[in-house]
């Protein structure tokens, strides 16, 4: 069994900084690409960032030169370090991924960021 668990959630101004963890436990697995989804209070689940097994990456508009996806894949984990936080980026922040070879995503259980003044 496959688990996701983030890390690196918390409470930070605007302007501030944080750098959310991801990790994948388990064995003999590989994963293909890997995201970050956010869902804020009454809102939809959204798409903040990707990355393929190769290390390309694609950012929501909204956190495009703020945000940066990156991957270990010897580690089994991504991490998104997310700068010049906006109050408006305030979501529970959900990694997933999809494994070689398996037809569905795995998904943490999310890690909260808030961002106030």
């Amino acid at each position: 069994q496959v688990q996701l668990v983030e890390a690196g959630g918390g409470y930070v101004q605007p302007g501030g900084s944080l750098r959310l963890s991801c990790a994948a436990s388990g064995s003999n697995f590989r994963f293909g690409a890997m995201g970050w989804d956010r869902q804020a209070p009454g809102k939809q689940r959204e798409l903040v960032a990707a990355v393929t097994i190769g290390g390309i990456t694609n950012y929501a508009d909204s956190v495009k030169g703020r945000f940066t996806m990156s991957r270990d894949n010897a580690k089994n984990t991504v991490y998104l370090q997310m700068n010049s936080l906006k109050p408006e980026d305030t979501a529970v922040y959900y990694c997933n991924g999809r494994r070689v070879g398996v037809g569905y995503d795995d998904w943490g259980q999310g890690t909260q960021v808030t961002v106030s003044s």
